[in-house]
């Protein structure tokens, strides 16, 4: 921006609605005792009108009956694919990695899956492109307490080739309670606050496994809670990871042009996109957000060679 002497560039704002930020709230099922909690987990998120999702581990650790599904989804969660085994082998090499993929496809299809998480979060990017699948939550953004090194290092969805990356960006509650022993919120909230920062998104995955134990549990009511808070007083954008699959691609599909002196989206889903303008105040970016998909456009402001530049949109996200 100072090598263009611009002090303001529009963009598509990161969120619908002008939302400040995004959270997403995520159950890994990992044993038979995570799956009979599942009701009762799902009445604890709805007493914060939180909506999440249930990833299942589909072969091995217990039977995933179709009554399973049908009830998870009547209570408007969503359900992904967890590995296949939960056996941290999936991405070991590539060869175990052809024989697993087509068994994880062929649940992702039986179970009408569109998302896909990774046993231990492990990963390799560059096989992505043989899941037939429509988002992925396996990458952290850090991984200082996970088996597998490495982060994406974004706090904003991102594309692996026809793959959405839903990168997690806060700790697990695993991590929280067993490895760290920390059963308080302090940290959440940190992490919280870092990411809000940036306008990014929140992702939390929990364990109904974990939280049979009241004491973890109580600990994952006041992070509901405090999600609740933010929904209310900061505008926090709290959807599952489909809603947010759906509207990044949205997002990336649409158009910011110039009509009758006038910024304006074009695209569908634009009746919820806001434009946002990122300003050089006082040696640091700040943020401004309109309330519609249109604004006023000051040609003056802006160099020859912006109509060349790549979309503010991608270029800022």
């Amino acid at each position: 921006m100072r090598a263009k002497e611009v002090k303001t560039v529009p963009f598509i704002w990161f969120w619908p609605d002008g939302a400040a930020s995004s959270a997403v709230v995520t159950h890994d099922v990992e044993t038979n005792a995570g799956v009979d909690f599942i009701s009762r987990l799902i009445d604890v998120d709805d007493a914060s009108n939180i909506k999440t999702a249930f990833q299942l581990v589909p072969q091995e650790r217990y039977e995933v009956p179709r009554a399973l599904l049908d009830g998870i989804r009547e209570r408007q969660c969503e359900v992904n694919v967890h590995g296949l085994n939960h056996d941290g082998n999936v991405f070991r090499d590539r060869k175990t990695f052809l024989k697993h993929v087509r068994l994880i496809n062929r649940y992702v299809q039986d179970y009408g899956a569109q998302g896909f998480r990774s046993a231990c979060m492990y990963r390799n990017a560059d096989w992505y492109e043989d899941l037939n699948i429509s988002y992925d939550m396996s990458v952290p953004n850090v991984a200082h307490l996970e088996p597998q090194r490495g982060g994406c290092c974004t706090v904003f969805p991102y594309f692996i080739g026809r793959i959405l990356e839903l990168p997690l960006t806060t700790v697990q509650d695993y991590s929280l309670f067993h490895i760290l022993g920390d059963y308080s919120i302090d940290l959440w909230k940190r992490q919280i606050d870092l990411v809000m920062e940036k306008h990014g998104m929140l992702s939390f995955i929990t364990h109904p496994d974990y939280l049979v134990d009241e004491r973890a549990l109580s600990v994952y009511k006041a992070l509901l809670a405090y999600l609740s808070q933010l929904r209310s007083e900061q505008n926090v954008w709290i959807a599952r990871p489909g809603d947010v699959n759906r509207w990044w691609r949205e997002r990336s599909s649409m158009k910011l042009v110039v009509e009758e002196g006038k910024w304006r989206i074009k695209g569908p889903g634009r009746e919820r996109a806001r434009i946002g303008f990122a300003c050089i105040e006082n040696d640091h970016i700040e943020y401004k957000v309109e309330k519609s998909y249109e604004a006023s456009a000051r040609h003056e402001s802006w160099p020859n060679s912006f109509s060349n530049w790549k979309h503010p949109s991608e270029s800022l996200a």
